[in-house]
């Protein structure tokens, strides 16, 4: 088989989700309007949290991330997307490959483990009530914050800078609508023992240990609230987590669909079509979780909206001389 080293490798070809020409227009459209979806209610969320003092709190300000954290996750792949189909061309340079899986993965690990912190910071509020703020101050929120960017940062500079040492065959051709990494690692021609090690552990690593920090949180947290005499005060201490124990159960359920699907269908776009649940749809859904279930948030996005309202129908007086 002919080789050649990644040096000369100047462009890979993204087959998308569909090769018909008729359904081009039709996902085009259809991730538009899911991006513009995704985008704007993610960032309402961040401006309703930002000019609402009263949401000036741990657990809001890990979800204004979270919400920073998903438009920047979707803004990886989908726009590259809408543009190849858009221009009809497939291609996506080497240079661009590497960064869209550096952001993706990035982006994606800081999902995983801003799920987890804020799980504590729920953990906190139930268990330890009175010690919460104590707990939670603005200096712990902040390295809570940093170690979550260090690790994203770690584990994508890790994995995309092991790609660097691989050569690869003639076939470019990725099965994806973006740089998947297991794809790409599988196209290579010269040993990937090394990648899949780094991949299969570092993976594993994150994504065992965030779902048991989850999952031991949410026990305590349980068995608190079942403590709690009054039915009242059970329904409030579990409201204030419902929300995030949905987003929890949307994220983990779609990541292991798309591993389920990837491991029964190889070679096919079962896998690709399956990811739209991650990489778009959950981004998508989350702010509106947390906007229909949270009344804090509802009154944030009333008085930013009724104050964009006001800013836009004020009438400019002008004072007329006789």
């Amino acid at each position: 088989m002919e080789e050649r080293n990644q040096t000369c490798v100047t462009q890979f070809i993204l087959l998308g989700l569909s090769d018909e020409g008729g359904l081009q227009s039709l996902l085009f459209w259809l991730f538009l309007s899911l991006y513009l979806v995704t985008f704007t209610g993610n960032l309402l969320m961040i401006l309703a949290i930002i000019t609402d003092s009263r949401l000036h709190t741990p657990m809001y300000f890990f979800l204004s991330n979270l919400s920073f954290s998903d438009i920047c996750f979707t803004s990886t792949t989908v726009p590259k997307m809408l543009l190849n189909i858009q221009t009809q061309s497939k291609v996506i340079t080497y240079e661009g490959c590497l960064s869209q899986m550096y952001f993706f993965m990035l982006f994606g690990v800081l999902d995983n483990i801003l799920l987890t912190v804020m799980a504590y910071d729920r953990f906190v509020a139930i268990c330890q009530p009175l010690h919460y703020m104590v707990i939670m101050n603005p200096k712990f929120c902040g390295i809570l914050l940093l170690v979550c960017w260090l690790l994203g940062v770690f584990y994508s500079l890790l994995l995309d800078l092991l790609i660097l040492r691989l050569s690869f065959c003639t076939d470019l051709e990725i099965l994806h609508f973006f740089c998947d990494l297991k794809q790409v690692i599988q196209l290579a021609c010269s040993d990937t023992f090394l990648n899949d090690l780094a991949v299969y552990l570092v993976s594993g690593l994150l994504g065992v240990v965030p779902l048991t920090g989850i999952l031991f949180s949410y026990s305590r947290i349980v068995t608190s609230i079942l403590r709690i005499s009054s039915v009242r005060g059970k329904y409030k201490a579990f409201s204030t987590c419902g929300s995030h124990l949905s987003v929890v159960s949307l994220f983990y359920g779609t990541c292991l669909g798309v591993y389920l699907s990837s491991a029964a269908a190889q070679n096919s776009r079962a896998s690709a079509i399956a990811s739209v649940l991650y990489t778009v749809v959950t981004p998508m859904l989350n702010p509106f979780i947390y906007g229909l279930r949270n009344r804090d948030i509802k009154r944030a996005l009333r008085n930013l909206f009724s104050r964009e309202t006001l800013s836009a129908c004020r009438i400019p007086c002008f004072k007329i001389k006789t």
